[in-house]
């Protein structure tokens, strides 16, 4: 059993992750991640003043001198329970950590499951939701948004296998390819070997895994020549394990760009606030630290927006 598998046993919830990533060459393997509380690698901020101002003097906080964030332990590089089983620690804290400081305030994680943030959000809950939310127009009808990173998938290929890069349709014209069903990266996939069919080139198998260790038996073995799926988990897991290869990324709402923010309640205030401060952090460095940690400088995005244009309603 790998460390990772170890991990994903002690954790609960929708969606995992990990603590701090030492910097990693392209050859070698990365360091067992923190999973301490205390995370004292954690990328920390000092007050931005020109933020702070921004927070409307009616905006209320759930806890006075705290900023209130609903946090999703559950999978790599995301959130995941730390060694004390009920601190959220992972790449979204660490973002949740540079807002609060950045506001002066206190962070304060609350633990929830993936279907809990929008009604926690809306209810005054949680100040905010900070948990690889994506940008859509449905969403914004009830949410602002404060973007902090693109939303990315990714084509992941064992080490020696001869696909150097799919970076268009036609790239998987004869590739057996694992996908979740279900998803965003499934409906692209379909799309694009439809779109081979009607240039009569080679037809693509489409392969299914409930099982992650199943699926990782799969690639290894030759069975499947790729697997198309969240960037953000696959590059994580490729830096720990060394198994994996990334030949290519593209936007979670293909052809749209879809990006992921920080989600507060419609017109409460304090998106802009939020913005600020992760402009400044992306400014000062802080950012391009906190995302490096977790193996996501392939997701920076170079200035953050508020409300911009979200994925099409379906």
């Amino acid at each position: 059993m790998s460390y990772t598998q170890k991990l994903l046993g002690i954790a609960t919830g929708g969606f995992l992750s990990l603590a701090a990533l030492a910097s990693l060459s392209s050859s070698a393997q990365a360091q067992a991640p923190d999973l301490s509380p205390e995370q004292k690698d954690r990328v920390r901020a000092e007050k931005v003043e020109a933020a702070a101002k921004l927070v409307p003097d009616n905006f209320k906080l759930v806890t006075p001198g705290k900023l209130t964030v609903a946090s999703i332990p559950g999978r790599l590089p995301f959130a995941v329970y730390a060694s004390d089983n009920k601190t959220p620690v992972g790449s979204e804290p660490d973002i949740a950590q540079l807002v609060a400081d950045s506001l002066g305030l206190e962070l304060e994680l609350v633990p929830i499951a993936w279907a809990d943030w929008p009604l926690g959000v809306t209810s005054g809950r949680f100040d905010a939701a900070i948990h690889n939310i994506t940008v859509t127009e449905e969403r914004k009808q009830k949410f602002d948004f404060s973007t902090y990173r693109t939303d990315l998938i990714g084509f992941y290929v064992p080490l020696n296998s001869k696909v150097q890069s799919i970076s268009k349709p036609e790239d998987v014209a004869g590739l057996k390819v694992i996908v979740s069903s279900g998803t965003n990266q499934e409906q692209i996939l379909l799309r694009w070997i439809e779109a081979n069919k009607a240039k009569g080139l080679p037809a693509s198998e489409v392969q299914y895994y409930d099982d992650e260790a199943v699926l990782d038996v799969a690639l290894q073995s030759g069975r499947a020549d790729a697997y198309l799926g969240p960037n953000a988990t696959s590059a994580y897991k490729a830096a720990q394990e060394n198994k994996t290869r990334q030949v290519g990324t593209f936007s979670g709402g293909w052809p749209e760009t879809a990006e992921i923010a920080v989600a507060t309640k419609k017109d409460s205030g304090i998106a802009e606030a939020i913005t600020t401060t992760l402009n400044a952090q992306i400014e000062n460095g802080n950012y391009a630290k906190a995302l490096a940690r977790w193996n996501l400088s392939a997701e920076a995005i170079k200035q953050s927006r508020t409300n911009p244009q979200g994925l099409p309603k379906s």
